[in-house]
């Protein structure tokens, strides 16, 4: 049965379906506004009803928006943001030591808007942390515009959103600009009012001058045209039409010409910006590129402490960082505080809020006892003198892991190794003080005072980078592809700070891969981008659903990836783009193409133990499938190879080559590879993935 005869027919139906007909188009909840306020002339129960459940702090009006607007009242929406406190905490930082200087303390509410040096750090488009400036597109744009001036800023900001991106009025604007199109107006009167964009339609007010200038409206009317193109009703803009053109008439103003006029501002209303809301964002992003600019110390640091939190925001900020040329010191449990703080010296101590798993009551209770007692000596009277209630064993090994114990004297493996019997011996100390115990003599141990003797070897930079990412969500004190270079000398064609895309060139890159984006293409597959950064810069790489099936399980791995693919320079951010035909670890490259392996010896230091470490390194590892050589060059410049031959043959990998480099040093091995075996890149990929 149809339910057009059930609800003839069935009077449930009829009455479900009656009653649904009355509910349908009403609000389904009551909803709030986060940042919604209704001002009203007098007391607000006389205009509107109010709602307030249960627990609500704050009644809410039971008319929207729209219905508010209707009976004459005003909703404003208040935007909270996290640049105000950046903003905030950066000049409380400047000028608590421009204070202690003696110096004039800095108000950013008065800052000259014509700074050349803040505009040419925004040119740059090192935008990271200014405010609606740090996107990928926004930083294309800015090195498309070069904006050189305050009134440039704000047209910035109003230009970077779909409409004038996809319109051609970006390109127009930009053109006129540098000269490379004539500035036209569409009428003499209107040259003042488009002068400052060019003769380019992009805001309102802009809008709303035209027709009071051109056709005499009203601001009031003119601001009722403006909202009217905004919703495009025919009958409502045919209205407006007829009165524009008529009043512009009346001025002497050809009718074709101001039906031509009407038609643009309508074609470039629907783009158009705000500008006093452009203004107050333009105003944001100068004070933030001033403040970097002048103050780069401060402005970072409080940049990396508003989005502690945020790992992924704060990788891009420390990076930022040292791309400046700022020192960033590893957190010390001695000398960091819960943000980031700026040292004497201008570099920028990490704060231990950054620290995974430590919580903000945990390093309350430890600032609080550095404060009333002084730096902790040791690990023992570090896990003595803090609140064990508020720090566990978890909270030590994130300090051991992220560094913040290195000015304790020992080594973070050592620490690592001593913390479960100093946690047990304080928490003996401590129960039995509770009970009033001690030993016969009144005194404590020396184990007890701390002198627990452990001999562990110090970890390898490779452990110690990976148990800092771990505590930190980043790599701080180093890279793992620092480690590497050697290796990867021969393969890659470059740093990706240093490789310079040209369309359709053959490139490979490394680096750890991050950031796993995965989607179905067209044809319903599934393929991916991710990330690929090497410490130096970040490429976006795109992966094509035959490529990621066999590679998906080693993108996000720890391990250190080699892509080859097409490069190209993304349209909008300006960054290296790289269509991936190969993806392989440095491990599998190893394995499959590593043919030698040169051992240069040290000739400043003993030859004998460098040759029996060498042997007893290689009698772990052997066989295997590279070859060994060892190469001698004396203080007149002789060399001299010796290849050890089949017997000597190993299987190479990371523990191997940290085993050598113990002995004799940094820089001491050399490898070679066999290129021919990269050439049937399918068979070699489907074979490793297997």
């Amino acid at each position: 049965m149809k339910v057009k005869e059930r609800y003839r027919e069935d009077p449930d139906v009829t009455q479900l379906i009656d009653n649904a007909k009355l509910l349908e188009g009403l609000p389904r909840n009551a909803g709030k506004h986060a940042g919604g306020l209704v001002i009203a002339p007098g007391p607000i129960t006389q205009y509107t009803p109010l709602y307030q459940e249960p627990g609500m702090s704050q009644p809410v009006t039971q008319f929207d928006k729209d219905d508010l607007e209707a009976i004459g009242l005003v909703k404003f929406d208040f935007l909270g943001l996290r640049t105000l406190t950046v903003i905030d905490w950066t000049v409380k930082n400047i000028n608590r030591k421009q204070s202690a200087a003696g110096l004039e303390l800095i108000d950013i509410e008065q800052l000259a808007l014509g700074d050349s040096k803040v505009y040419s750090l925004i040119c740059t488009g090192y935008t990271t942390g200014l405010f609606q400036l740090e996107s990928r597109g926004m930083q294309e744009l800015i090195q498309r515009l070069r904006p050189d001036h305050f009134d440039e800023l704000i047209a910035l900001v109003a230009l970077f959103r779909p409409g004038p991106l996809q319109s051609g009025m970006v390109d127009d604007f930009i053109s006129r600009k540098h000269g490379h199109e004539e500035i036209r107006y569409p009428h003499p009167t209107l040259l003042e009012i488009l002068k400052p964009t060019y003769g380019v339609i992009l805001y309102q007010e802009q809008v709303m001058e035209i027709a009071r200038v051109l056709s005499g409206y009203t601001l009031g009317s003119a601001d009722l045209l403006r909202r009217a193109m905004g919703k495009k009703k025919p009958a409502e803009m045919r209205e407006q039409r007829q009165s524009f053109v008529d009043g512009a008439a009346e001025r002497q103003v050809d009718r074709e010409n101001a039906a031509y006029i009407f038609d643009l501002i309508e074609k470039f209303a629907g783009y158009g910006f705000n500008k006093s809301h452009s203004a107050a964002y333009a105003l944001l992003s100068y004070q933030t590129a001033w403040l970097k600019t002048h103050y780069p110390s401060e402005f970072m640091a409080a940049c990396m402490s508003a989005d502690m939190e945020h790992t992924d925001k704060l990788v891009v900020l420390v990076s930022e960082t040292k791309r400046m040329g700022i020192r960033l010191r590893a957190p010390d449990i001695n000398q960091s505080g819960y943000e980031f703080k700026v040292e004497e010296d201008g570099s920028i101590r990490y704060g231990l809020g950054a620290i995974k798993g430590i919580g903000e009551r945990a390093i309350d209770s430890l600032l609080h006892e550095r404060l009333a007692d002084g730096e902790f000596n040791d690990l023992h009277s570090l896990c003595r003198r803090v609140d064990q209630h508020r720090i566990n064993k978890k909270v030590f090994e994130g300090l051991i892991m992220s560094g913040s114990l290195d000015c304790l004297g020992s080594s973070r493996a050592t620490h690592w190794a001593k913390l479960p019997q100093t946690i047990e011996l304080v928490d003996q100390i401590t129960e039995d003080q509770s009970s009033g115990q001690n030993d016969m003599f009144g005194l404590e141990s020396s184990a007890v005072n701390g002198d627990l003797s452990v001999s562990v070897p110090d970890w390898s930079s490779r452990k110690a980078l990976e148990n800092e990412r771990q505590a930190l969500g980043l790599y701080l004190s180093g890279h793992p592809i620092d480690h590497v270079h050697d290796q990867l000398d021969v393969l890659i064609t470059g740093m990706i700070s240093e490789t310079h895309p040209t369309p359709e060139r053959r490139i490979y890159l490394a680096g750890l891969g991050s950031a796993l984006r995965i989607f179905s293409n067209k044809r319903g597959e599934t393929a991916a981008f991710f990330s690929l950064h090497d410490g130096s810069a970040y490429a976006d790489v795109s992966v094509s659903s035959d490529l990621f099936q066999h590679v998906r399980n080693i993108i996000e791995s720890s391990e250190i990836l080699l892509v080859e693919g097409l490069c190209s320079l993304d349209d909008r951010s300006g960054q290296l783009r790289l269509k991936a035909e190969q993806i392989r670890t440095l491990r599998q490259i190893r394995e499959a193409c590593l043919t030698r392996v040169a051992v240069l010896l040290d000739i400043k230091g003993n030859i004998e133990s460098q040759i029996v470490g060498l042997q007893a390194v290689l009698d772990i590892f052997r066989p295997g499938p590279t070859t060994v050589c060892v190469e001698y060059c004396n203080a007149k410049g002789d060399r001299a190879v010796i290849d050890l031959g089949s017997d000597w043959t190993v299987q190479v990998d990371e523990e191997m080559i940290e085993q050598l480099i113990a002995i004799f040093g940094p820089g001491s091995l050399r490898y070679t590879y066999d290129k021919s075996r990269f050439k049937d890149r399918l068979d070699l990929m489907s074979s490793w993935a297997a």
